[in-house]
Order: C-alpha cells, then structure tokens, then sequence
C-alpha cells in the first residue's frame, strides 16, 4: 500500500461511525446511487471534537442523538473565557483536555489544533452550530431521511436536481456548470456577478459541499489560498440528466 493510502485511510471515519452513517441507494435503469446520512469528514471532526473538548468536571459525556432528520452532538461546556466565537469560527482552538488531544494526535486521529472546525464549515455551516452557558450542539441534518415507523430510507430523486433540491438558491444550476472545471471562490463570484464571499460560501458552496455535489481540491487544509471546488462525479451525474 502506498504512502498516500496510508494516509487516507487513517483520515477515514471509525467503523462504529460508518456503521450508524447509513447509506440509502437509489436504483435506476442505469445505476445505483448512494448517499450517506450526513457528510463523512464532518461527522468524524464533529465528534472527535466533541470528546476531546467536553468538560468532564460537569461529570457528563458527549451526547450523541440520531433522530429521523438529523444528528444531534452535544459536548458540556461553553467556549473558552478567552475565546470568542469568531477565533471559533476561524479555526482557533484552546484545547479543554490537553492529554486527551495529545493522545488523539499520537495515534493520528488529529492533525493540527482547530482544524477540524472549518471542515464541519464547509460542509454545513455556522448555522449547525448551538451555543448556552454550559453546553455546546452539532445538528446535522440528515440527507437521507429514515422513515420512524418501518426504518426505510429515501434520497431525494434523481430527478429533483439542481433548483429543484435548492428550491431557495437561485442559478444554482448555472453555477453547478460552471464548476464542472476547477474554479476558486475569486472565479465563481465573478461569474455569478456577486461580491460577498461570507454571503456566497452560506449560500451556495456548503450546501453544495453538504449534499456530495461540490468537493474541495484541497479537502484537508480548506481555508488554503490555492482551494479549488468542482463537481463530484454525484454532481455529474446530476448535470448529465438535464
């Protein structure tokens, strides 16, 4: 095995996460399409952070809920006295049990402090994010939703692409073309003639990222000046249906 995959598979999610990380198919005459609950690499940071951050003097550990729509993370305590939510936001980390994070980067679990925040970012966005006095929640909202009474799961149709599965984003077919090529955040707000770039990455790339259709050519270091985005090959799938 090569040293990349070796690096790879390290960064893949525990057995027990991809276990409760189900996957519904959806078969036509041509293929058989599949789409996890929620985005991989978020889900692992989300709960690597939730334990290596939880508070334990509050004697609770991270809670972990899965409800028919989403997943529901909560870790005890608030943010650091001395970190606000923007250092937050912007990767900045204050380790709350500074053994325990060196033991996950002992064994690779980690790479760097902060890190993981901006790739649970850039697949769902702040908005995932609930902060009270004593608590901190993670809410993923499931792509795939598992019915309560007879356990069934359904993805949206095939069919439903594009507008239809962004009913509230406008172009956001002309921008899915667009990036079937490499682009940065600089090309697609010049092509969508916007000038926002906090407004546009909300608007448009984490839904895109959230739902497997945009993907990052630098997935591990997401804030870096040299980010390209452009469709999966789910994306281009989509697109070769209209």
């Amino acid at each position: 095995m090569g040293e990349n995959n070796r690096i790879e598979y390290k960064r893949e999610l525990t057995p027990e996460l991809n276990i409760e990380n189900k996957v519904a198919a959806t078969i036509t005459p041509m293929e058989r399409v599949e789409t996890p609950l929620w985005n991989k690499v978020a889900l692992r940071e989300a709960v690597i952070n939730a334990i290596v951050h939880n508070d334990y003097s509050f004697e609770v550990p991270p809670k972990f809920e899965i409800f028919p729509d989403r997943l529901e993370i909560t870790s005890a305590g608030r943010l650091p006295e001395s970190l606000s939510r923007e250092e937050f936001f912007n990767g900045i980390s204050i380790p709350r049990n500074k053994e325990l994070m060196r033991i996950y980067r002992d064994v690779e679990l980690v790479e760097s402090l902060g890190s993981g925040i901006p790739r649970i970012l850039y697949a769902y966005g702040k908005e995932c994010f609930m902060f009270t006095d004593n608590f901190i929640r993670i809410t993923f909202p499931s792509n795939v939703y598992v019915n309560a009474h007879d356990g069934t799961k359904s993805a949206p149709s095939r069919h439903q692409v594009g507008t239809k599965l962004f009913p509230d984003i406008e172009n956001i077919d002309k921008l899915m073309f667009f990036c079937i090529e490499k682009r940065s955040v600089t090309e697609m707000l010049s092509f969508m003639n916007l000038s926002d770039r906090t407004k546009f990455r909300k608007k448009y790339i984490y839904p895109l990222l959230g739902s497997g259709i945009l993907q990052m050519t630098i997935p591990d270091k997401p804030n870096s000046r040299e980010q390209r985005y452009f469709l999966t090959q789910y994306g281009l799938d989509i697109i070769e249906k209209k």
